[in-house]
């Protein structure tokens, strides 16, 4: 079966193509330290071909919504690098996934500090905080001093996650965070070296891939896209010609993979919006594809029999089949996650789910 076949990411091998996906569980300690819960759970998971961890902050400034995690620190490197050490005893392999959240946060989880953008340009809706649901504010928009700031602290982040024992690094750069930020004409309107163009407003991202592969070196740096779901306002008058040229310009780095979210926009809101982000955009890169986004076993062995895919990554199957490879491998059924303890909590709903 295609998916419990091996997979080389360069100097990696993966015993599977069976990924889990990053998911937010919003379970670290205050100052965003994670512990012993977290060490289990992912240990829990490590016959994944490939772990990528929830986003996790790159700075202070990243921080997006309350109990989640950091790399920023030496505390937290040491925090993480017991769950890397848990993941590796257990046999598996993991990448940090680094996340900063841009304008899809609030001034109350930033100790009163704006959230910043590539401009001053506020989402509609409301976001998450410790006192419920209040309105996205106006972001600051980031100076070019600022800016690279933030791309030293991408680099920062990767020498940490060198540190904590990750086995790689992905960027998070879908669902509208900080690198969709600067990619998309709805939510970048500068008129400097990183807006305007398509090129200009790519800047920023491909200069923090490179920053990153710079620190891994060849193989150990991905990215996670998703230029069909324009979550977070994060629109574009030309997604297609917008994330072919990223992805042709990431085809150039020596990265482990492509990470492409297959979601769909609502045709009614977005006419113009690609419907299939491997059909798409897939042969605009010749690496390594890995494809998420509502699979199930059967969907899986079809898109990698298809060769649009090499490794397909798992969400919410993952949270309650913590032996989702072992279930697969023996077409045995799964069981169903309680929506209810996704975010926040306690072991309830994160380490409790038992394995067949």
């Amino acid at each position: 079966m295609k998916l419990l076949e091996p997979l080389t990411l360069a100097s990696l091998t993966l015993p599977n193509r069976v990924v889990m996906a990053p998911m937010s569980r919003r379970r670290a300690h205050d100052r965003g330290r994670v512990g012993a819960l977290q060490a289990a759970y992912y240990a829990q998971r490590a016959s994944a071909g490939l772990i990528v961890s929830e986003g996790i902050n790159i700075s202070a400034q990243a921080v997006g919504a309350p109990s989640t995690p950091g790399l920023y620190d030496d505390a937290q490197v040491l925090a993480w690098r017991g769950v890397t050490d848990a993941v590796h005893a257990a046999g598996g392999r993991m990448f940090a996934q680094l996340w900063h959240s841009g304008r899809v946060s609030h001034s109350s989880v930033r100790g009163g500090a704006l959230p910043v953008a590539p401009s001053a340009i506020a989402i509609a809706g409301q976001a998450m905080t410790p006192a419920g649901p209040m309105p996205y504010e106006v972001p600051h928009a980031l100076t070019l001093d600022e800016i690279a700031g933030t791309i030293a602290d991408y680099r920062q982040a990767a020498v940490n996650a060198r540190r904590a024992g990750f086995d790689g690094v992905e960027l998070h750069g879908a669902f509208g965070y900080l690198p969709g930020q600067f990619l998309v004409d709805g939510a970048n309107q500068r008129t400097d070296a990183y807006g305007g163009s398509i090129a200009n407003r790519a800047r920023f991202t491909l200069e923090v891939m490179a920053a990153l592969v710079d620190v891994w070196g060849p193989g150990r740096a991905a990215i996670k896209l998703s230029p069909t779901v324009p979550l977070n306002d994060c629109i574009d008058s030309d997604p297609v010609a917008l994330f072919t040229h990223v992805i042709e310009q990431l085809d150039h780095l020596p990265l482990a993979y492509l990470h492409l979210m297959q979601g769909i926009a609502p045709l009614d809101r977005f006419p113009t919006w690609p419907r299939n982000a491997l059909a798409t955009f897939g042969p605009r890169y010749r690496g390594v594809i890995i494809t998420n986004g509502g699979y199930d076993r059967d969907r899986a062995l079809a898109v990698l029999a298809s060769g649009a895919a090499h490794a397909v990554s798992f969400g919410v199957p993952f949270i309650a089949n913590p032996d989702l490879v072992q279930r697969f491998a023996a077409g045995a059924p799964l069981a169903v996650a309680d929506r209810a303890t996704f975010y926040g909590g306690d072991a309830r709903g994160y380490t409790d789910y038992p394995s067949v």
